[in-house]
């Protein structure tokens, strides 16, 4: 049984049929205006007041007053003259009667109305051709028009997760459909580079989390095939093992603080960052003593709309990252301010040189400035990111600058305190 269902209802039909539509109707008017103009144009009899004179008469003319012009004859005729012409015509009998006069005035509209029919019938079989012409001419234009549509679909669908790197590159005018095939390579950019730093993150924490894994493993194996093993060197191992642990324990925390910091903040409120920034500082006061570190605070008031967790874990990362990485006697800079509306954590450090090119990759997940650290410290090259993540989740924006004499300045802006509803 043929499939009867009506035909999808395409941009490229949809197209056709609207100039179709809008051709008849615009022929259709200007056809009624034809047709209106005919009528009033044509007369439609001759006044019955008197009968109908077709008047002749003859005049005999000196040769002398003609001239000849090309195909015609030109006569100079005295006023007087054509006087005496006109009361001749004047005077002249009717040539057809009354009666004769209806007649031909009826065949005369008898054949005006067929003339009116006729026309009207030819201007429709006309403007019947001329539709079906546009109609084609309509589809032809319509798919030339609409083809970087299926250059741009058929790309879409052949793009995946293992080809983003691929662009539509729609070449053309610059129209509404170059914009779109734009957007996309835009997107297709966005997303290739989500999905490499993705794959880049799932690499870069199994590396992680395995290192800690291996060095346990090698740890026991040595010690189990050492028989002059005691019990003191076991109680080592132990004591390796559990800063081994408590290593991987500070890295899921890590890994959950950012998935958690990247999923958006939970509950706002109203929060002091000079409240939650001194608090932190406080906490840091160990770490910056051992380093001998001279710490430069302005923290004033400032007032923001936030997560306290994440709002305290993005403050104690920054000034964790500015001890950790600090040089013994150094210093370090905390100040928290109001701009413009906006609460603002400002956070410097000494330290090691960092090239400016080096500066964004830092705040990327599992990122060192340089080789990977030999010693233990807790580091693993997510506190930035975490920054980063929370900042972002937040709408605040992160600001963060290479100091010419080595360490970095970190900046980070919060939105304005929202107004009451």
């Amino acid at each position: 049984m043929p499939d009867l269902r009506r035909p999808r209802p395409t941009a490229r039909l949809r197209l056709t049929v609207l100039y179709s539509m809008a051709f008849l109707a615009c022929g259709a008017a200007v056809l009624a205006l034809t047709f209106l103009l005919f009528g009033r144009t044509t007369p439609a009899g001759v006044p019955s007041a008197d009968p109908l004179r077709v008047p002749t008469a003859e005049m005999t003319v000196p040769s002398a007053t003609v001239r000849q012009a090309g195909r015609y004859d030109i006569i100079n005729v005295p006023v007087a003259v054509l006087r005496q012409l006109n009361v001749a015509l004047d005077d002249a009998p009717p040539v057809i009667s009354a009666a004769q006069r209806a007649k031909l005035v009826g065949e005369a509209k008898i054949q005006v109305n067929y003339d009116k029919r006729q026309l009207l019938i030819a201007s429709a079989i006309a403007l019947a051709v001329i539709a079906v012409a546009a109609a084609a001419i309509s589809w032809l234009l319509g798919g030339r028009v609409l083809r970087p549509l299926s250059t741009i679909t058929a790309a879409a669908r052949r793009i995946s997760a293992s080809s983003l790197h691929e662009r539509l590159a729609l070449h053309g005018p610059d129209d509404e459909l170059k914009e779109l095939a734009d957007t996309l390579d835009s997107l297709f950019a966005r997303l290739e580079a989500s999905f490499d730093a993705q794959r880049r993150f799932a690499a870069n924490a199994s590396h992680e989390l395995r290192t800690p894994l291996t060095r346990e493993r090698t740890l026991l194996q040595v010690t189990l095939a050492d028989p002059s093993s005691t019990a003191g060197t076991w109680q080592a191992v132990s004591r390796e093992l559990l800063a081994s642990n408590a290593e991987q324990e500070h890295l899921i925390e890590a890994l959950l603080t950012l998935a958690s910091s990247e999923g958006g903040p939970g509950q706002r409120e109203p929060l002091d960052l000079a409240a939650i920034t001194s608090a932190d500082l406080d906490a840091a006061r160990p770490a910056i003593s051992r380093l001998g570190l001279n710490v430069h605070a302005d923290i004033q008031p400032a007032i923001l709309d936030g997560d306290p967790l994440l709002v305290q874990q993005l403050v104690a990362n920054l000034i964790d990252n500015g001890v950790r990485h600090n040089i013994p006697g150094g210093e370090i800079g905390v100040a928290t301010r109001t701009s413009h509306g906006r609460a603002v954590l400002s956070v410097t450090n000494s330290g090691q040189v960092i090239p400016p090119a080096e500066v964004d990759r830092l705040f990327q997940p599992f990122q060192r400035l340089g080789p990977r650290p030999a010693r233990r410290d807790g580091g693993h090259g997510l506190g930035l990111s975490i920054v980063r993540a929370i900042a972002t989740a937040h709408g605040a924006t992160t600001t963060a600058r290479a100091r010419p004499g080595g360490g970095l300045a970190v900046d980070v802006s919060f939105p304005p305190m929202p107004g009451p509803l």
